[in-house]
């Protein structure tokens, strides 16, 4: 039996509304359930998108709703250094390649499966003349990638078909995000990540990363995204509501039953293998 450690990791973009909650309550509920860690991490790497005084809300709204975290929170922005090891690390192997190309020059390449662009592999064998570096990639395979999910099931994905050679280095100088929670869970130790399925179709690239980097593969469980009545996904970029704090039972019973919980225990295969549900 392994020790378990899992996680919860938001963005510091906004306060916590019931998208994250449900996240954050699903994988909180299985360490404790399976009397393991359950860390807290803050992805805050994007400043041009973090929010004043998001992170301040964020701690404050899981205190008030009764999460405890064990040990310290981790600060992506902290890691900067270690992110960059690990790339040059990639580079120096001949896994990582620089890449000149823009979104604009991208914009007749196929639609991946996440909704950009399949990279068809421009720079992959070096930059043409006069073009200079502007993102670092990681090199892809035609091999799939299968792994079992606890909830959604057997997934496959042929990452260099439906995605391509992708970005590990953003051209803003900012660590993607593949790069960083590979890493992340990595020296945490995380054995079961438990998260949201917007996050689905990210696991088989993570994946191919931990297998390059001798990682181990955490178990993956993606809990349902909460939708509204159009099918939007609760997020806040699309300006949902902050969970209300004046009534935390409330919310987490919400929570619960949106996760096909009862009110007491707690049961990974009662939660609807959907990638997707209303709110109530």
């Amino acid at each position: 039996m392994r020790d378990y450690v899992g996680r919860f990791a938001p963005s510091p973009t906004g306060p916590l509304h019931f998208g994250s909650l449900v996240a954050a309550l699903a994988s909180y509920m299985e360490a404790r359930t399976a009397k393991g860690k359950w860390l807290l991490r803050m992805e805050d790497l994007d400043r041009a998108r973090e929010q004043p005084g998001a992170t301040e809300q964020i701690l404050r709204a899981l205190e008030r709703l009764g999460f405890e975290w064990d040990g310290p929170v981790l600060w992506q922005s902290a890691r900067l250094e270690r992110y960059r090891e690990v790339l040059e690390d990639l580079s120096r192997r001949g896994f990582a390649y620089p890449c000149g190309c823009s979104r604009k020059e991208l914009e007749d390449s196929a639609l991946a499966i996440d909704g950009s662009r399949v990279y068809p592999g421009t720079c992959r064998h070096g930059l043409a003349p006069g073009k200079s570096a502007r993102a670092s990639r990681l090199r892809t395979h035609a091999t799939p990638i299968a792994f079992a999910d606890r909830i959604q099931g057997e997934v496959e994905q042929r990452v260099e078909r439906e995605v391509g050679d992708f970005v590990l280095r953003r051209a803003d100088g900012v660590c993607a995000y593949q790069l960083a929670v590979v890493v992340d869970d990595h020296d945490q130790g995380v054995t079961d990540v438990v998260r949201g399925a917007d996050l689905l179709d990210s696991t088989a690239r993570q994946i191919h990363l931990q297998r390059i980097l001798g990682a181990r593969t955490p178990r993956y469980a993606h809990v349902p995204v909460a939708v509204d009545t159009a099918g939007q996904k609760l997020s806040k970029q699309t300006g949902a509501a902050p969970i209300d704090l004046a009534d935390p039972k409330r919310e987490l019973a919400r929570a619960r039953r949106f996760l096909g919980q009862d009110d007491d225990g707690w049961d990974l295969t009662r939660v609807p293998r959907a990638r997707a549900l209303v709110t109530s």
